[in-house]
């Protein structure tokens, strides 16, 4: 307990899922947390259930003028942003022939852009009140590829590079921001479900979840928080520009098929 004590942190996609996980354990090591979603009903939900130390505030994590309104709010009323999380993210299946261009943009917009504005604009404040910590949420489908979200993998890629962009930066320029990404196999949240289900009846399958994800041990939402916590702690100030497995060893397996 504590080990966040004193802290002020803004986690998006939060409503559910890896976010909603997060929020919930960096509340318990003493946080204040900004949780912020489109998802506007089941995330005023949570931060109700998590209490008086998180709130709820709606972003379109694609939009820059949203990430500056928002972040120059909790700066003002909290006087620093010492934790982003950057979260949130979407998926659709569709390989490199299959995937819609609206697909594409779409899940770029959200990983990709989504993080560039986040990172943009914690980095803005971070600087003039102490520094701090950026955790970026990527994905095992980074490093070792999978055909059937294939504009997943190239979202996912971007973060993974930007990541070390503003690690070196932020290094290199004195300002005391770390910057890591976190790269976990399968979780059981809402949206690898879905993907699960989805993929199981293109397949063709007549149990759709338990002909697809049951036969893949996953992991926990958190199994991904407690790296987050540690990232976002003071614990972790040597760690910078690190692209961080959470995978139980399934990226090194596949890479040794």
């Amino acid at each position: 307990m504590g080990r966040l004590a004193g802290k002020v942190a803004i986690i998006t996609g939060a409503a559910k899922g890896l976010g909603e996980a997060d929020a919930r354990m960096f509340v318990r090591e003493g946080a204040r947390v900004i949780l912020t979603d489109v998802d506007r009903e089941n995330g005023e939900r949570v931060a109700a259930e998590i209490g008086e130390m998180a709130e709820f505030r709606y972003l379109d994590v694609r939009h820059d003028a949203e990430w500056k309104a928002l972040v120059d709010d909790v700066v003002a009323r909290h006087g620093k942003l010492d934790v982003l999380v950057n979260n949130a993210g979407v998926v659709e299946l569709g390989d490199i022939e299959t995937q819609t261009e609206k697909d594409y943009r779409f899940i770029m917009a959200v990983s990709a852009d989504g993080t560039w504005f986040g990172c943009q604009h914690a980095v803005r404040v971070m600087k003039e009140t102490g520094g701090g910590s950026i955790v970026n949420m990527a994905s095992i489908a980074s490093v070792q590829g999978e055909s059937a979200v294939a504009a997943y993998c190239a979202a996912k890629g971007a973060v993974e590079g930007l990541t070390r962009a503003v690690a070196v930066h932020c290094a290199k320029s004195g300002y005391n921001i770390r910057c890591n990404s976190i790269h976990p196999a399968g979780i059981l949240t809402p949206m690898v479900i879905e993907v699960g289900r989805q993929a199981a009846l293109m397949r063709g399958a007549t149990e759709a979840l338990n002909g697809g994800a049951a036969a893949t041990k996953l992991g926990e939402p958190d199994d991904i928080a407690y790296t987050v916590v540690f990232l976002a702690s003071d614990e972790s100030k040597f760690i910078n520009g690190a692209a961080i497995r959470v995978d139980d060893a399934k990226s090194v397996i596949a890479g040794n098929a």
